[in-house]
């Protein structure tokens, strides 16, 4: 049986790296690729891949958000996450939106399609020092409070978050202003930057 998969990395070094490491596996092709959650989206839909191997941190929509549109939709495409975040945090966020795999950038390519074939196969495969970790510290943050603080992290003014997540003003500062208290800091950029740092965002 060849697992069909999508493979989706802003990066298109590591993209065309990683597609034709996984091709020299004798059960594994790649059927499509993406530069971004759009795109990523838009392949799961029309190839119907068995596997989806996505990084987290990619433009339009994250992994984690594919993979939780995925589930979502009720699509058979299963998700495995393949990142450079070796945070509980990023881990504890994955498997919520229904990811089946996490796995780091680092590991060894026969680790990889190893784990590729066990999420096929309707089982998981998770880092095991991160699966160690990953319910040690709760994330505190709602999904809203993730979206505006993310967006604060990047410089955008109140207005202009609020215009990108269909919110009024003082919404917006709500959000800011809950968030920055449960983070115990005195401003959004501390609040983004600790949040960042434990792989809230």
């Amino acid at each position: 049986m060849t697992i069909r998969l999508v493979l989706a990395e802003d990066q298109r070094m590591v993209l065309g790296a990683l597609g034709a490491l996984l091709e020299m596996e004798e059960d594994l092709t790649v059927a499509g690729t993406a530069t971004d959650g759009h795109e990523a989206m838009r392949m799961v839909e029309s190839l119907a891949p068995d596997v989806l191997l996505t990084d987290i941190e990619m433009p339009a929509m994250t992994g984690i958000e594919v993979a939780s549109e995925i589930r979502r939709r009720g699509l058979p495409t299963r998700v495995v996450i393949l990142t450079t975040f070796a945070r509980s945090g990023y881990l504890r966020r994955a498997l919520d939106a229904g990811a089946a795999g996490y796995l780091l950038k680092d590991a060894p390519s026969a680790t990889l399609a190893a784990a590729i074939r066990s999420v096929h196969a309707g089982g998981r495969a998770i880092d095991p020092q991160l699966a160690a970790d990953a319910w040690s510290e709760a994330d505190p943050l709602t999904d809203r409070e993730r979206q505006v603080l993310r967006l604060a992290g990047e410089g955008l003014a109140n207005t202009e978050i609020a215009a990108r997540l269909h919110l009024s003003d003082g919404t917006v500062r709500n959000y800011l202003s809950v968030a920055i208290g449960k983070l115990g800091v005195t401003n959004r950029t501390a609040a983004a930057r600790i949040a960042r740092e434990r792989g809230w965002l």
